[in-house]
């Protein structure tokens, strides 16, 4: 996947802001390897959110 197809910046400031001492957040330092699992962690939250695909007019 080109840059030209991607949408999604790199997330720089999540990045930058990873927990380095908590033993329960893994750190990566691999920046590939961060994009990679911050859109999975991105597209999961998405999908968690509850949507009303009605509105609230219809019921």
């Amino acid at each position: 996947m080109t840059s030209d197809n991607n949408n999604l910046q790199f997330p720089l400031w999540q990045y930058l802001n990873q927990p380095v001492m908590n033993p329960k957040v893994k750190l990566v330092l691999d920046p590939r390897r961060f994009v990679r699992h911050y859109r999975v962690e991105l597209l999961e939250r998405c999908f968690a959110k509850e949507c009303d695909a009605k509105g609230p007019q219809q019921t």
